[in-house]
């Protein structure tokens, strides 16, 4: 099946928190008490996408996946890196989603000046492993039982993808509003 690739709006929040509901609800992907609702979705778009992208994937009208990117730290040092997330609908995985979507967002963020993207991914999840690493994420590490949801301490594997060469002097990063959506 076919799918575009756009930023997303405020209009998608709907879809957005019905995508990740069941990621938070029913399994330990994410460490979220409880799913977020369509105004809390808005809420975190609007808060970000003059800086850093929301993309959303699109199949005959429906959203069927979103990935994003948001400020790794607080710490002024840290501005160069990003840390990215992605979920796809459950009925539409496997079919490649995913790795367009994704590599769009490193695309973006790649143009718009940032040199490392960060992933965090609950474990275990073969699936978000292998998705990562096939756009180019390595494993760095993990954090061991930091997370405790549904009655079982979870371990956190750390993921990181250059997105450009470290430079001794990098320009700073320029805010998505400028940049926009790269696809190619």
């Amino acid at each position: 099946m076919s799918f575009l690739i756009r930023v997303a709006s405020i209009g998608d929040a709907p879809a957005i928190a019905a995508i990740y509901a069941p990621y938070v609800e029913s399994l330990s992907v994410s460490f979220e008490q409880r799913a977020p609702t369509a105004k809390e979705i808005t809420r975190r778009i609007e808060s970000v996408t003059e800086t850093y992208p929301w993309l959303i994937a699109e199949s005959d009208g429906e959203v069927v996946g979103y990935a994003y990117a948001s400020r790794f730290r607080e710490r002024w040092a840290y501005r160069f890196a990003v840390e990215t997330a992605i979920y796809i609908a459950s009925h539409r995985q496997r079919e490649g989603i995913g790795r367009r979507l994704y590599l769009a967002l490193i695309r973006t963020l790649s143009a718009q000046g940032y040199t490392q993207a960060l992933a965090t991914i609950a474990l275990p999840n073969e699936g978000s492993i292998d998705m990562h690493e096939a756009v180019g994420f390595q494993r760095a590490g993990v954090w061991r039982s930091v997370g405790f949801k549904h009655g079982q301490w979870r371990d956190v594997g750390l993921w990181q993808r250059p997105l450009a060469l470290a430079e001794d002097d990098p320009e700073e990063p320029r805010p998505f509003g400028e940049v926009g959506l790269v696809l190619e």
